[in-house]
């Protein structure tokens, strides 16, 4: 991996509490497996799956510079671009999250990760929707909770900045993801009636999507 990167914000404007990240001279993580993930998303998500995994590195990010923590920004880019890679395919009796980090692993370990490399992004993958995670955005899990939690129901929004969030939408927008999601979490919840997800609609998830400050 590229290593830890000390979390803090990266232009003037984040310095001052506005909450965002310079698209004109952000760097991406550019590794061959990085390459292999942006790859390996783009041919297999749907197009709403790909703007939010996307959209949930860029809101870790900024979630994490402000918070001042270190992270491998490599593991983290990776990680986000795989989290959801079992999303729309529910497994009877078996967690998205978890079929996912397996999925996740057997590929990155086919593009050249190492065990300990492919296992840290396994086991984001199949953290990232626990309760409680996304407290620890130094941990590629939490990470990837935080970023997802602003792009699916706006948790912490108000630490970014709103022409940013703007930006950011029109680079991957969100192609109905608020009704798409929803139908998601109702199918997994369907094939895995005792799993996290299930719990997590018992206590408001879907009602929280809905209500999220994102129109679609």
């Amino acid at each position: 991996m590229t290593g830890l990167v000390a979390g803090r914000p990266r232009t003037a404007s984040a310095q001052r509490g506005t909450g965002r990240l310079d698209f004109a001279d952000l760097r991406l993580p550019d590794s061959s497996l990085a390459r292999a993930a942006e790859t390996e998303a783009h041919e297999q998500l749907s197009s709403h799956v790909l703007g939010h995994s996307y959209r949930t590195y860029f809101f870790g990010r900024v979630l994490a510079d402000l918070a001042g923590v270190r992270y491998d920004d490599e593991l983290c880019y990776v990680s986000c671009l795989l989290h959801d890679l079992q999303l729309e395919h529910p497994t009877p009796g078996r967690c998205f999250a978890v079929t996912g980090a397996h999925r996740a692993i057997e590929f990155v370990t086919s593009a050249g990760a190492t065990p300990e490399v492919a296992q840290a992004i396994g086991a984001a993958i199949a953290a990232h929707i626990t309760p409680g995670t996304d407290a620890d955005l130094g941990n590629p899990g939490g990470f990837i909770a935080a970023g997802a939690s602003a792009d699916v129901a706006g948790a912490r929004l108000s630490k970014f900045d709103p022409a940013w969030i703007a930006e950011l939408l029109e680079r991957h927008p969100r192609h109905e993801f608020k009704r798409r999601m929803v139908a998601a979490l109702t199918a997994e919840a369907a094939a895995v009636p005792h799993g996290r997800t299930s719990w997590l609609i018992g206590r408001g998830a879907l009602s929280k999507i809905e209500a999220s400050p994102f129109a679609e």
